[in-house]
């Protein structure tokens, strides 16, 4: 093209581009990084993943997954709510030397007399029958509320003998509070999760009462409230991208570990500090997926754990978390042992 003036030149260069415009979700570039590849196909030790979801499977499916890449055991988190929980524990009891359930909080007729004696009572008797402890889910705090219609705080002294119970059952409480900081902030074209959040709008919380800074400190109260009781806080307690925030949290309660599960993106991706907070925290967390248990899905969790590669895809759910790779943390044997399956021995009896 002979461009006859200055002014036609940024006409075509603007032709141009317009020309090249495409949808974000075509846009799939293929790196041009030569780097090491190094497929690790089983875990360095029979590994224990500590957070799924299996309701949906039947337990004789999965063994040749488990088998093929050396997974001792699944904990089965079960979705279920309370005793509905009983037909799965149940359904898992035959292989119980393969796989663990842990029950889902029952909210349901949370306005009704006697609600809170009954959650006591349904942890007691789910542990009885094979629970290996409960799951706090990010409802409370965000949608969960009274009879008298006010939002449920996570630390609402009401929970206390929910705690202590498990205390007593000694079994441990897990929390998924809150989410990424990404799920607090407006869904636009300066969030990180744009493509996430727009495939799962629901799990947008830039609207909730309650900030992730302020759901956070209710979970902290707890922790601090009930020193007898194991808390497990889920998804590196929400803080996978503020490695030094969650790291405060684990100085000051001795009775808190974390699991890793489905933030492998977000760890990968600062490989330094992360392999720092392995190795500082080595007794305080806990291999899970929180994906589909497939065996890529596994693999590419062990060349996270095990190896030094460079750039390579993250474990995610269909929709991706972020656009962007990972790298691996070259964990030494001790501390895999323990990520792996030591930790989860201790915290999960």
């Amino acid at each position: 093209m002979t461009v006859r003036n200055p002014e036609d030149k940024f006409v075509a260069m603007a032709t141009a581009r317009a020309s090249v415009d495409l949808p974000l979700s075509e846009f799939q570039p293929v790196s041009m990084l030569v780097t090491e590849e190094h497929r690790v196909y089983r875990a360095a030790v029979p590994a224990i993943d500590a957070h799924n979801h299996l309701d949906a499977f039947s337990p004789r499916e999965l063994l040749p997954i488990m088998d093929a890449c050396n997974i001792e055991r699944i904990v089965n988190i079960t979705m279920r709510p309370g005793l509905d929980g009983l037909e799965i524990l149940d359904r898992f009891h035959p292989f119980r030397d393969r796989f663990s359930v842990m029950a889902w909080m029952d909210w349901r007729g949370i306005t009704e007399p006697g609600f809170w004696t009954r959650a006591v009572d349904t942890l007691e008797r789910l542990v009885e029958r094979g629970a290996c402890g409960i799951k706090l889910w990010k409802d409370l705090g965000l949608s969960i509320r009274d009879a008298a219609g006010e939002l449920l705080r996570i630390d609402d002294e009401r929970l206390a003998p929910l705690f202590e119970k498990a205390a007593e059952l000694d079994v441990p409480v897990m929390f998924h509070t809150a989410d990424p900081d990404a799920f607090f902030l407006p869904v636009d074209g300066r969030n990180e999760r744009f493509e996430e959040l727009a495939a799962h709008p629901d799990w947008a919380f830039c609207n909730a009462q309650y900030g992730k800074d302020e759901l956070l400190e209710q979970r902290n109260r707890v922790f601090a409230r009930h020193p007898a009781t194991r808390f497990l806080a889920a998804h590196v307690g929400e803080c996978a991208g503020d490695l030094a925030r969650i790291s405060a949290v684990l100085d000051r309660y001795p009775n808190v570990a974390v699991d890793m599960s489905a933030r492998v993106a977000e760890l990968g991706r600062q490989p330094f500090s992360a392999r720092r907070f392995f190795l500082q925290y080595a007794d305080r967390i806990l291999f899970g997926m929180d994906l589909f248990p497939e065996a890529e899905t596994y693999r590419l969790h062990f060349r996270f754990f095990e190896t030094e590669d460079e750039y390579f895809d993250y474990p995610s759910h269909a929709s991706r978390q972020g656009r962007w790779k990972v790298y691996g943390l070259h964990l030494p044997p001790d501390v895999l042992a323990k990520v792996y399956r030591e930790n989860a021995m201790r915290w999960m009896p």
